[in-house]
């Protein structure tokens, strides 16, 4: 049994996001993801590796930014600037298939999708953005506080709790988004539209996996 049948598992970049409208003239809204081809670089277990994976690469990376480790691990698979891994399950791991090529074939409208990538950076924000707090209101003798947290302490406590909601750095973080829907499948140009938003800006990486 062929690993990229069994496995819909795939990486890819968001490219945008768009307008759906399905046979019965709904509109969704959509992010088309360019998916593949990813190829099967390595193959983990539980008796050598302690757990059960497979490493996937995907991505053009030029050879003289490559560095000596990952040229070696790869030999002449490929020069990915991409290798990440999914987790599977021990029976899903079937013959040795290092060096498959994984599309967007395995993927059918209707597919239930998981997605993980990495949210947009905005840097250091404060609590109205980081939170959506209201801020303060500009009278009873205030002045500047549109935009203030307010009080951090107060009361009989003499310290700022833990977990205290304040200003900070945002965005950035890697954010999995579930139970999102393939609208269409696209075999010529290796594009997926699923339903809703995906994190990240255009060209962020993407891992779609469906269970």
């Amino acid at each position: 049994m062929c690993i990229n049948k069994i496995m819909k598992k795939i990486l890819g970049t968001k490219l945008n996001m768009t307008q759906f409208f399905s046979e019965d003239g709904r509109a969704y809204p959509a992010t088309v993801i360019v998916a593949g081809p990813a190829t099967v670089t390595k193959i983990m277990s539980k008796d050598k590796d302690g757990y059960s994976a497979v490493q996937m690469g995907f991505g053009v990376q030029r050879e003289a930014l490559m560095s000596k480790p990952r040229k070696g691990a790869l030999k002449d698979l490929g020069n990915f600037r991409y290798l990440r891994e999914f987790r599977v399950d021990e029976k899903d791991l079937g013959e040795s298939s290092v060096g498959v090529a994984v599309t967007v074939d395995n993927f059918t409208p209707g597919d239930k999708v998981t997605v993980t990538s990495v949210s947009k950076s905005k840097g250091f924000q404060g609590v109205v953005k980081r939170y959506n707090f209201k801020g303060g209101p500009r009278s009873h003798g205030q002045k500047h506080s549109e935009r203030e947290a307010g009080s951090i302490g107060g009361g009989l406590r003499t310290r700022v709790p833990k977990g205290m909601r304040m200003a900070g750095r945002t965005g950035g973080d890697t954010v999995t988004v579930k139970n999102l829907k393939v609208l269409a499948v696209d075999r010529d140009t290796n594009q997926i539209l699923v339903s809703g938003a995906v994190p990240g800006r255009r060209g962020t990486l993407v891992k779609i996996e469906s269970k």
